[in-house]
């Protein structure tokens, strides 16, 4: 079950229903449910997507409420639940915050779904960003960067084939603890979210894969060419998987308002406009459709991953 290969552009989707932020959820989704996540997530395993993904919030203030909403499933049962009703589909984090969370205990989490899911989880990982959410939990906000830096370590030790990992950091030490199951994958991919240059450097130095936080299209030359540049410098090799996550998508002439940056039209347009993100070096594309209702979104679905997706490359 590979990662996305880096010699074609690969096609994933940020799942709706499960984090519901004002910036893009649409209005169905709020009576939206398990069962709709469950449809979507099939469509998208029917249609040949490279992952469905699931973000991760603890909780929210009040003061970011009205702008980021409250709704916000668990990234790791949310996951694991769609494994059980997909077959090949990826399941990918997008991103965990995983410095809120001691990294054995990520690690028994994720591992345990890598295991249930017969090897399917990417590992997406980022700093951050709501200050009370650490306070809350004990976590250091102002160290979130390093915390983030040494727990990558401390995951790869604890994601690893060893049934006793062993890591000794500044903020963690750990070994003598076994934990089984260990992931189905004899190596698993993670993938480092944001686009702060503290995050390009993380994703490029330590990660096995770079999940940007809405860069436009004309960011994204830059942004590569600095990911490369920092690998080459270090001496990193290895499989490196670039991403970006495209414009809001509607295949065909939509019959109502979609928003002056959605791209729409034909398949064979909309398969040329999405190329441009190839050109750049960019592995694997997210994206993301305008609906009105569950059904319209799977149509969606259906309609790119067979008419837009066979013209990506």
């Amino acid at each position: 079950m590979p990662v996305p290969s880096e010699e074609r552009l690969s096609y994933g989707i940020q799942l709706p229903v499960q984090s519901q932020s004002t910036l893009y959820a649409e209005p169905w989704e709020a009576a939206a449910g398990p069962a709709d996540l469950v449809e979507i997530a099939r469509a998208a395993d029917r249609a040949g997507y490279a992952y469905v993904a699931a973000c991760d919030h603890v909780g929210v203030p009040r003061r970011l409420a009205p702008a980021m909403g409250t709704v916000w499933y668990d990234p790791v049962a949310t996951l694991a639940h769609l494994a059980a009703v997909t077959e090949r589909v990826r399941l990918l984090s997008h991103v965990a915050v995983v410095g809120l969370r001691h990294p054995l205990l990520t690690a028994k989490q994720y591992a345990t779904l890598d295991h249930l899911s017969g090897g399917r989880l990417v590992l997406g990982v980022g700093a951050g960003h709501v200050r009370e959410e650490f306070e809350a939990l004990g976590a250091d906000f102002e160290r979130r960067g390093a915390v983030l830096d040494e727990t990558i370590d401390a995951l790869r030790a604890a994601l690893g084939a060893e049934e006793f990992p062993e890591h000794h950091g500044k903020t963690y030490d750990f070994q003598g603890l076994g934990q089984r199951p260990r992931p189905a994958q004899p190596y698993v991919p993670l993938w480092v979210g944001g686009s702060s240059p503290a995050a390009v450097r993380r994703a490029a130095l330590k990660g096995d894969g770079w999940l940007p936080q809405g860069d436009p299209r004309d960011r994204l030359p830059a942004q590569i060419a600095r990911l490369r540049r920092l690998r080459a410098e270090a001496g990193v090799e290895g499989p490196f998987t670039v991403g970006a996550i495209a414009e809001p998508l509607y295949v065909g002439r939509a019959g109502w308002e979609v928003g002056r940056r959605t791209l729409t039209g034909t398949p064979q347009e909309i398969a040329e406009s999405l190329r441009a993100y190839r050109a750049m070096g960019v592995d694997q594309v997210q994206v993301r459709f305008r609906s009105r209702s569950r059904a319209e979104l799977i149509e969606q679905i259906a309609l790119f991953g067979a008419e837009v997706a066979p013209r990506l490359n």
